[in-house]
């Protein structure tokens, strides 16, 4: 019985315990959950605020909070919804404003933005439901009726641009497209067909430009992606072709309709462009033209590749004095890239090296056409101009028989063999006396310019250094007629050896 009594009484303290722990729990729930209240009034608040000045960032982070503590709440979804728009996260806001809709089906302010979302993808079955319900519940609302009349018209334009595809006509795809674009910005399909049109008519950047956002416009783009690494590498963009391609994988998948060249390959290509462009650098060029040689092997099928490789290798060999292979590989890189003045420019010194002055005017006055700005190219013509000039008159190279880029020990060992030749000792007559007197002073006056050289920089930039026109205040003298340092035979007196230096 004692055992009893007592048993009864613990238990009666375990309930009494019990019921007290209840009373405690109920408590502090109530609390917690007035608390929650109070705290959600709070976030909205700062969520307003910050929405108001513009910090967006910081407004979701409210807005995130209210949501969590009362997911009942339709006006949290929609509000947060409201920051994602103002973020430019249409995706992000979709599924809040859905769940808005759900939670209250007449939540017209809800219905309308939504159906915005879903005209601007492109999905006009979808905006259509919408734009209806909100004119069901306010038959004179606007802006639904202009919308709703906006999805008819996208759904026509879209069956137009594609009839028009399909039977070749694309420029007038690209045209009808704008207007699809125009409504339906979001939407990857009518940019993937635009680009498709500009790749079909050999616009490329514009390509670029309109695949470029359908990458974030779909999920896992990967066919966007391998399609604009293709096309940044057909215009030689080997580094943007490289990132262009998230995972590394994408490169070498044989079920992918775009062919493109390993990763290894286009950094094979890129190492080998940088370092011809740094042998240039360092006036290298025999090396430059090996390593231009090279990128033609690596990259064989796209014609950028070989079209730059010319281009440089004919900068390399007309800025290495090789005119006749210079001229060569100039005039081919010219038929592949007609309008690149930087060709033009370099066939033009090229030109100029193989002393044919004309076309190296015609080759200026073309590269000027294209860019009456460039100061190269001005300076360029200028002096081809001047050469061309000269050439009509006295050429001190060709008076001495040596190349434009002769040494000097060259130039002195043709002056001395042709003013051996032509000393007027070697004559007897009057006459060829004169002959041969006239002959010296070109030949003096050549090797006086041609071993001198500021004065040779000025006969190679198209002045004549010893031209009486060309000295300064004038003067009087006549071809043939020199200051006196340059005419031995002043004097009449013809009975001496000439002492060659």
């Amino acid at each position: 019985a004692a055992m009893e009594a007592s048993r009864r009484k613990g238990l009666s303290g375990i309930l009494s315990s019990l019921s007290l722990l209840c009373v405690v729990l109920d408590l502090q729930i109530d609390g917690v959950l007035g608390a929650s209240h109070v705290e959600i009034e709070h976030h909205l608040e700062m969520g307003r605020k910050l929405l108001a000045a513009g910090q967006l960032a910081e407004a979701l982070s409210h807005y995130h909070s209210a949501v969590e503590g009362d997911s009942k709440n339709y006006l949290t979804y929609y509000k947060r919804a409201a920051v994602f728009l103002a973020m430019g996260k249409s995706k992000s806001a979709l599924p809040d404003l859905s769940k808005a809709i759900e939670l209250k089906p007449d939540f017209l302010a809800a219905r309308l933005q939504r159906g915005n979302i879903f005209l601007k993808q492109g999905s006009t079955q979808e905006a259509r439901e919408d734009f209806e319900a909100v004119l069901r519940g306010n038959p004179g609302h606007e802006e639904a009726r202009a919308q709703l009349a906006h999805a008819d018209e996208l759904d026509a334009l879209v069956e137009e641009a594609h009839h028009a595809h399909q039977r070749g006509d694309y420029h007038g795809t690209v045209r009808v497209l704008e207007r699809v674009i125009e409504l339906s910005p979001w939407d990857p399909e009518s940019r993937e067909l635009r680009a498709d049109c500009y790749m079909k008519l050999g616009e490329t950047r514009k390509a670029i430009q309109d695949l470029a956002p359908t990458t974030r416009l779909r999920n896992d783009n990967r066919a966007a992606f391998l399609q604009l690494s293709r096309l940044h590498y057909s215009l030689g963009e080997h580094e943007d072709s490289l990132r262009g391609v998230r995972p590394a994988s994408l490169w070498a998948d044989p079920a992918s309709p775009v062919s493109l060249p390993s990763s290894q390959q286009v950094k094979k290509l890129s190492k080998q462009l940088d370092s011809a462009e740094q042998l240039i650098s360092e006036s290298r060029y025999p090396e430059a033209i090996e390593k231009y040689e090279s990128v033609m092997k690596t990259e064989p099928n796209v014609p950028f590749y070989t079209t730059r490789a010319k281009e440089r290798i004919c900068h390399c060999l007309s800025r290495n004095r090789q005119a006749p292979e210079a001229i060569d590989i100039c005039s081919e890189a010219h038929q592949r890239d007609p309008r690149n003045i930087l060709i033009l420019r370099d066939r033009a010194e090229a030109f100029i090296l193989n002393e044919e002055y004309e076309k190296a005017v015609e080759d200026y006055q073309e590269a000027r056409e294209m860019d009456g700005d460039n100061q190269e190219i001005r300076e360029g013509l200028e002096r081809a101009q001047k050469l061309l000039k000269q050439s009509r008159k006295r050429d001190y190279y060709k008076i001495l028989g040596v190349h434009r880029n002769a040494n000097k020990q060259e130039i002195i060992k043709a002056y001395r063999k042709l003013a051996q030749q032509w000393h007027p000792d070697n004559f007897q007559s009057e006459e060829e006396k004169k002959q041969a007197e006239k002959k010296f002073i070109d030949i003096a006056s050549a090797k006086e310019v041609l071993t001198d050289p500021e004065m040779r920089q000025k006969f190679d930039a198209g002045e004549d250094p010893l031209d009486p026109e060309n000295q300064q205040g004038g003067g009087g003298h006549g071809h043939g007629d020199w200051p006196f340092e340059f005419n031995p035979f002043r004097s009449g007196n013809f009975h001496f050896k000439f002492h060659y230096n």
